[in-house]
This record gives C-alpha cells, structure tokens and sequence, in this order.
C-alpha cells in the first residue's frame, strides 16, 4: 500500500491524506494536547498517578489516553569536574543545575497513534471495526469492536489497549468527526508552540525535512526525524516526529515492523501443505486394492 491509502481503501476521489507532524524541540510538556482530547472525545479519566520517575502523571498511551505527552529527564555529567579550563557559564547555558552537581535537559514529546500505512491493526480486525477512512487515518469502531484484543497485539507501537470495563478497544482518530467539517484535531488546536502540527502528510514532510535542516544548522546535530520515510518497516506514518534523541530514549521502537508482514506467505506455506495432504491422501486411496 502506498501513500495513496485511502484510494487503496477504495474510496473512488478522496481528499489527501492528512497527519500530525509533531516537532518536540518546540515542546514545552503543558499536556493542553491531553486535556483537549479528552474533553473532545469524551475520555474518561484514567488515574492521574505520578510514575515516582518524572512529573508525568499519565504515563503512558492507552485506551483512555490516546495524546500523551512524555516527560524526559536527562542527566549530564558536571562540566569541570577535571583539571580542564572550562567556560562553566558556556556549559551551562540553556541547561538547569540538577541536584548532584550535573547538568539536565528535559525532552518533551506528545505521543500518538501513529496511523501507519501498512496498519497491522486492520490487518487482523475480524469484524471490521477497524477502517481506514478517507482521509488515510485508521479509525476504532467502539460499537462494532467485540474485544478479541487482536489488533493490541498486533501494532508495533503498543498503541491500542483494551478498557477494563467493556474490553473493548480505543485509539486515536484524528478526530474524524472534526476532520469531516473541515476543522483540525483538537490536540493540535490547543498545542501553544504549534509543536503539534496537522495537514496534508506530504506538506508535512516537506516542513519537517526544512525544520531538520535549520535544526542543524544551528548546531543541533542529534535533530532527526522518525516515521516520516515511507520505505520504512510499516510504509511510513500519519503521525510522525522530529526528536533530539534516539528513539529508545522516547520509548519509541528503532526500527518498527508491520507484524503481519509474513501473513501473506504464512497462508501460502499452508495452503500448499494443505495441497500436499489432500494429494498424499487421494493417493494413498488410490493406491489401497479393490
């Protein structure tokens, strides 16, 4: 499946396909992405409990928190601590003083399903509650999913999860109901530093490439951006990000897999031991004396 997803999906003259571009370089952790989506959608509320590792409060992704904003913390070893001339002052810029004598910098990013174009989801969805609309987002239908939990196991990312109360599954629409008056996500219509960015995927990835590019030129070399290539192992995301980081260190997977890529030659393999079978048992029918 190509960009084209929706086209793909069979919609005969769809709109183009529409994401989120989110720069975390721009993020400042005020979670209003959080918070507007779940006053859209209606979200439930889902603990609020500090992990004791950081301030974040909702931890992770899941079926009642479906933008989440991380909260990084990184520690650096003190400047000076040899015999070295250091500019401490240069050292410290930009950087806050951490309780033992180091330096840290917080990484902040809003996560979200990331509407892969090989969706692993849909793959396996045995009641078509899953579908991809015509904007080339995948979308939960609640009251046509029965709670096999297939598609939790399926997504690379870990995204989609199962309510304890009804079993059911929930994610991220993009807000397919805002998208089909022609209004943005709600997430990215609260996010104050446009860190969370919506519109057409392939402007998106233009916009990205050039805010890379200025990234590092202006010396922030560990800029990169991770989803945005279509070659990669799901064909690429409608919600992809710039980081200042690994991606481990996100909590993001390094090299992503669509888990249902080997089920087309599965079936082949079984088909054709079936074929085997069938032959071996005409034959020995066949061979057996009247």
């Amino acid at each position: 499946m190509t960009d084209d997803v929706a086209r793909e999906a069979g919609y005969a003259d769809p709109p183009p396909r529409m994401g989120f571009f989110t720069d975390t370089s721009v993020c400042i952790g005020c979670k209003a992405c959080e918070v507007a989506c779940k006053e859209w959608n209606a979200i439930p509320e889902d603990g609020l409990e500090l992990t004791g590792m950081s301030y974040d409060n909702t931890q992770g992704l899941g079926a009642s928190t479906w933008r989440h904003v991380a909260f990084v913390e990184q520690r650096v070893p003190a400047a000076g601590s040899g015999h070295e001339d250091v500019d401490v002052f240069d050292a410290a810029r930009g950087l806050t003083a951490s309780s033992d004598g180091g330096e840290v910098r917080w990484l902040m990013s809003s996560d979200v399903c990331k509407h892969c174009t090989h969706a692993a989801c849909l793959d396996v969805c045995p009641t078509g509650s899953l579908f991809r609309t015509e904007f080339g987002t995948v979308v939960v239908q609640e009251d046509i999913c029965n709670g096999c939990g297939y598609c939790v196991s399926a997504c690379p990312y870990g995204v989609i999860e199962r309510r304890p109360d009804d079993g059911r599954a929930w994610k991220c629409t993009m807000c397919y109901d805002r998208l089909g008056v022609g209004m943005e996500p709600a997430c990215a219509k609260a996010c104050p530093t446009d860190s969370i960015q919506f519109g057409p995927l392939e402007e998106l990835r233009e916009r990205a490439a050039d805010r890379v590019a200025r990234l590092h030129g202006a010396g922030v070399r560990d800029a990169r951006l991770y989803g945005e290539d279509p070659e990669d192992g799901v064909g690429g995301d409608g919600a992809f990000f710039l980081l200042l980081d690994e991606p481990e260190v996100y909590g993001l997977p390094p090299d992503p897999v669509v888990t249902t890529r080997d089920l087309p030659g599965m079936w082949r393999h079984a088909a054709a031991a079936g074929a085997a079978l069938v032959a071996l048992a005409a034959a020995g029918f066949a061979g057996r004396p009247r």
